[in-house]
């Protein structure tokens, strides 16, 4: 559906996005993530044409950013984080006009108005002004207008920003909706809301791709599914890293002090995801060590975000 091959943009000299390479499916859900100012909204504005990249090349179907920009913009519906809303005027009319400016007319533009207003949970607000909509009923109808010429392509950058947690699920059971049907690409800060509604994660750092992939399979790659947190009483430190060293499996192990008296915290570091707790409960039986904790770390999305934007 979607190749971009050496996507490059610069501004006076800074390197926005460095030559980014990508291929996304028809019908995958794919969450953009990086912390601020790492590319996102730069890359998402030029798969929509809204900027001309610097070099590189993007194409959709069978045509090229370079010359067919208009053929790809008709391909693709986008909101932009702060939806671009007229807000005085009704939501119908609001909607309405954009049905018009999209060509559409007389029982097409009604029907696809019936049809966005059930979608996007509209229908019980169509006779009120925007202005005076919450922000996220201001996202649903920026929703809807992205979607207005039914494309086969939704962006979507940041679209809960700034919504309660009651409004994200909404906007987020709207986005799966519409990915049944269509390919849907969102940057997102939220890294529970890239969890629960992508089909696929794309990591961007400094303007660059760092991880790509299912959650699972990124999850399975970071170096903290492979620790193991132990936790004990009267243990000398050295003698412990030395001990627990010696068991098959391990890489390393580092002691830090607990916050209980005579506790000491060992972060033990495997050479492999397999479980290897019984044979550490094995090493520390054999001791007058009293164990209070050991504890395999759970590998998240939020703790590989924070790996690899840390390590870039």
């Amino acid at each position: 559906m979607i190749h971009v091959e050496g996507l490059t943009k610069y501004y006076d000299g800074f390197c926005a996005v460095d030559h980014i390479d990508l291929d996304i499916k028809g019908g995958e859900i794919v969450g953009l993530l990086g912390p601020n100012g790492a590319g996102k909204t730069t890359t998402l504005r030029m798969l929509t044409g809204y900027f001309p990249p610097s070099a590189g090349d993007i194409r959709v179907k069978d045509f090229s950013i370079h010359q067919d920009a208009l053929a790809i913009k008709r391909l693709i519906g986008y909101l932009p984080e702060s939806a671009p809303l007229y807000k005085s005027m009704l939501v119908y009319d609001y909607l309405d006009h954009v049905a018009r400016v999209r060509g559409l007319e007389g029982d097409a533009r009604k029907n696809r108005l019936a049809v966005l207003a059930d979608m996007c949970g509209l229908r019980e607000i169509m006779h009120k002004t925007i202005d005076t909509l919450s922000k996220g009923l201001k996202q649903r109808v920026g929703l809807a207008h992205a979607m207005m010429s039914d494309p086969e392509i939704l962006i979507l950058d940041e679209p809960t920003s700034g919504l309660d947690p009651n409004q994200i699920v909404e906007i987020r059971e709207i986005i799966r909706k519409i990915g049944e049907r269509k390919t849907v690409i969102l940057s997102t800060h939220i890294l529970s809301e890239a969890e629960a509604t992508c089909d696929r994660v794309i990591i961007i750092n400094k303007g660059r791709i760092i991880a790509d992939g299912g959650t699972q399979e990124l999850t399975a790659r970071g170096n903290h599914a492979n620790r193991i947190q132990i936790g004990l009483l009267r243990a000398d430190a050295g003698i412990v890293c030395a001990r627990l060293k010696a068991v098959r499996g391990v890489n390393d192990v580092t002691a830090a002090n607990g916050e209980d008296p005579g506790l000491t915290r060992f972060n033990v570091l495997c050479a492999s995801a397999d479980d290897i707790r019984a044979d550490l409960y094995a090493a520390i039986k054999a001791t007058d060590w009293i164990l209070v904790e050991l504890i395999r770390e759970n590998q998240t999305l939020e703790s590989i975000f924070r790996e690899l934007t840390r390590e870039n």
